[in-house]
């Protein structure tokens, strides 16, 4: 079974009925990724956001947890910005918990995560960013340089 890439609609459904977010390999070096992302989802009131990384104890002023069995609450959504290798690992511990999506970040795909996500239930998104898809949906896209993709002829008002 090759893995099917859920539509938007279907990525947009699963950001509006998600509440609580784990950040896993979350980094508190300011030039990752995962940092990046952290800061955008802290920064707005979108969800409860718990970050899992047993290499740093704190980010952002607030507790990072080492493993997903550590969390205080079951999040609906595991975000991982690890390596495609350590991903059937992280799908485990999301299964155990009992998270509904399994979220890898741009350039991270496997194939087991896909097949064994799905199999169990899990909503499988693969090679996307939640931030990116999140502002894409809510406008703000022209966040850090990226085109909100509106396109129009009149100036804006100050």
């Amino acid at each position: 079974m090759s893995y099917q890439e859920p539509t938007a609609k279907q990525r947009l459904e699963i950001l509006q009925t998600s509440k609580v977010v784990a950040m896993v390999g979350v980094s508190s070096n300011r030039s990752r990724a995962s940092y990046f992302v952290a800061s955008y989802l802290k920064g707005g009131e979108y969800y409860k956001v718990y970050y899992v990384n047993p290499m740093i104890d704190s980010l952002f002023d607030e507790k990072v947890y080492n493993s997903l069995a550590d969390l205080p609450e079951t999040p609906d959504i595991v975000d991982v910005f690890r390596k495609a290798s350590d991903t059937p690992g992280i799908l485990d511990e999301a299964i155990a918990v009992g998270a509904k999506t399994i979220w890898l970040q741009l350039g991270v795909s496997n194939d087991e995560v896909s097949a064994r996500g799905t199999a169990a239930g899990l909503n499988v998104v693969m090679n996307r960013c939640l931030k990116i898809e999140h502002a894409r949906f809510h406008g703000g896209l022209h966040l850090a340089g990226f085109n909100t993709g509106v396109i129009s002829s009149r100036r804006s008002l100050k």
